[in-house]
C-alpha cells in the first residue's frame, strides 16, 4: 500500500477529525446485534450526534463507581461499540488476506501510536509486523489478556499481550484518554524470546516465527469497544516532537505489559 512511497518521519493513518476519517479503512460489525454493534463519529463531550436506530450508546464506566469524566475531547471522535469485541473492528488495509506473502502496509516505522478512550469496556488492538525475511507476525494488545501468549492465525504466529490503561484516583486527577505507544522492533523480538518459545512447546512446523530486524507495518486493526481520535506511525518514539494537532493534553500512557 505505501512500500513503495517516499514516507516522511510521521504518517498519519487515522484521524477522527479529517474529512474522510476512515477511506483507507474496511470496517465490521456484528450484524446479529444491530442495537449494541456499531461504528459511528460523534462528539466526545456531547455524544452527538446519536447512532442511528437501533444503535445504542452503552453506559460509559471509567474508573470508580459514579466518577465523572470531566476531561473529554470536544472535537469528534471514533466510537467503536460491542459486547462481541471480535466481531466489531476497523482495518487498513481494508482486505488483508492474512497470509505472509502479502507487505500490506509497507510502513517502515518502528513506532505505532494510538490516542483511544478507555470506556471501561475490554479492548484491543492489533497490528501485523514483518521482518527483513518477509516473515510475518500479528501482535495483539488486550485490557483483558492477563499473560503474553504466543498461538497462530492460519499461518500466521500471534503474540497476545496484556495491555492496561492508567488508573483514575478522582474525577479531576486525569482524563479516560490515552495514547498507546509501541516500539514495534522490541516486539518482534519477543516472537523467539525464550518466555514464550520453548523446546518443550514448539510452534507448529508450519509457522514461520519473524526473527531478526524489524522490516514494515502489515496491517493495524482496531476492535471494540473504545473511541478513537488518532492513529500515527513515527521514527523517534513519543519523544520526538509531534505536530500540535496531534496532542492530547494532559493524557497519560496506556502500558504494554
Amino acid at each position: 500500500m505505501f512500500s513503495g512511497s517516499v514516507q516522511p518521519n510521521t504518517v498519519s493513518l487515522f484521524s477522527s477529525t479529517g474529512s474522510l476519517p476512515l477511506q483507507l479503512f474496511s470496517t465490521q460489525t456484528d450484524a446479529t446485534l444491530p442495537e449494541d454493534s456499531f461504528i459511528h463519529l460523534l462528539n466526545d463531550t456531547t455524544n452527538l450526534p446519536a447512532p442511528p436506530p437501533p444503535a445504542s450508546l452503552t453506559p460509559i464506566h471509567t474508573g470508580k463507581e459514579g466518577m465523572k469524566d470531566t476531561k473529554t475531547l470536544i472535537q469528534t471522535v471514533l466510537h467503536i461499540q460491542s459486547p462481541t469485541l471480535p466481531t466489531t473492528f476497523i482495518q487498513c488495509p481494508p482486505q488483508y488476506p492474512f497470509t505472509s506473502a502479502s507487505r500490506g502496509l509497507g510502513l517502515k516505522h518502528p513506532w505505532a501510536h494510538i490516542q483511544v478512550r478507555d470506556l471501561g469496556r475490554e479492548w484491543s488492538c492489533e497490528f501485523g509486523i514483518a521482518d527483513q525475511s518477509g516473515r510475518t507476525g500479528i501482535v495483539r494488545l488486550s485490557t483483558f489478556q492477563k499473560q503474553p501468549r504466543l498461538d497462530a492465525v492460519g499461518d500466521l504466529p500471534l503474540l497476545h499481550l496484556p495491555l492496561s490503561f492508567p488508573q483514575r484516583t478522582d474525577e479531576y486527577s486525569a482524563t479516560t484518554w490515552s495514547a498507546v505507544d509501541l516500539h514495534l522492533p522490541r516486539i518482534l523480538s519477543a516472537f523467539t524470546s525464550p518466555e514464550f518459545v520453548s523446546e518443550d512447546q514448539p510452534p507448529p512446523p508450519h509457522i514461520r516465527l519473524p526473527a531478526g530486524s524489524f522490516s514494515h507495518v502489515v496491517y493495524v486493526r482496531i476492535y471494540a469497544t473504545c473511541r478513537l481520535r488518532r492513529i500515527w506511525f513515527s521514527h523517534a518514539g513519543p519523544s520526538q516532537k509531534i505536530p500540535w494537532e496531534f496532542d492530547l493534553y494532559g493524557c497519560d500512557p496506556a502500558r504494554a505489559d
